[in-house]
């Protein structure tokens, strides 16, 4: 599975941001779709998930009431919406696909086979 990133950019503190990711592959629908952010100095930490069976969300305590995930599996793509964004949601942001999840770790980055490129967000105060 081939991964490509959109959206990201500098938005003031308060401010919305959608990020935008494309998947290859016919199979879309079987993946677990998740976004990952890093920062500088930091390890990787997952951030949202579409689980592939129930295609239910789940979120990081850090970001749940302000981001949204969704999927499209006709279109093979997946968005996350960033709202009322902190400057603490400064990261590199990655889409990931996980054919194989595990419940109980998929919110673990090691679960993931495919990254996209990552996706800049900047947020100032």
């Amino acid at each position: 599975v081939q991964l490509q990133a959109s959206g990201g950019g500098l938005v003031q503190a308060g401010g919305s941001l959608s990020l935008g990711c494309a998947a290859s592959g016919r199979t879309f629908s079987a993946y677990t779709m998740a976004w990952f952010r890093q920062a500088p100095g930091k390890e990787r930490e997952f951030v949202a998930a579409k689980w592939r069976s129930t295609d239910r969300s789940y979120y990081s305590d850090s970001v749940k009431g302000r981001f949204t995930i969704t999927r499209d599996n006709a279109k093979n793509t997946v968005t996350l919406q960033m709202n009322s964004l902190k400057p603490e949601d400064t990261a590199d942001y990655f889409c990931a696909v996980c054919q194989r999840c595990i419940f109980s770790t998929f919110h673990d980055f090691r679960q993931y086979d495919s990254w996209g490129q990552g996706t800049q967000v900047t947020v100032s105060s």
